[in-house]
């Protein structure tokens, strides 16, 4: 089943088009990172967060091996490798009834990704101010 808000994020993942991310956010999107407690709230703290994480995880080996999609969320399941570590996480996404990504949650296993995750992520978003 194709969705187009999920069609467009593939795009901008296969992409690795940053600047995609200001016309699928909405304006009062939501970001829920695996390692930071409090959700990221605003456009443009979620384009931050996920830019940063387009960087880290958007290597070879990242792909989406399955998902699930509904009327206004879906739930991508991703694999990656990074120094050596497997990482298994979900992509949890909803939208809004114009098509924006209004929340995005990623959970992501086992704890030495989390940790791996945590510390690249950090050292990315310091590099990007």
């Amino acid at each position: 089943m194709s969705n187009p808000t999920i069609d467009a994020w593939h795009r901008l993942i296969e992409e690795r088009d940053v600047a995609a991310l200001d016309g699928i956010l909405a304006d009062d999107a939501v970001f829920h990172s695996p390692v930071v407690h409090t959700p990221q709230k605003g456009k443009q703290l979620a384009k931050l967060y996920l830019s940063a994480a387009m960087v880290v995880l958007g290597n070879s080996n990242f792909s989406y091996v399955r998902e699930v999609v509904g009327l206004s969320d879906a739930v991508l399941e991703f694999t990656a490798e990074l120094d050596g570590i497997h990482i298994n996480g979900v992509d949890m996404i909803h939208w809004n009834a114009d098509g924006k990504i209004d929340d995005f949650k990623v959970m992501v296993r086992p704890l030495k990704a989390v940790n791996l995750l945590h510390a690249m992520m950090r050292q990315m978003l310091e590099q990007m101010g």
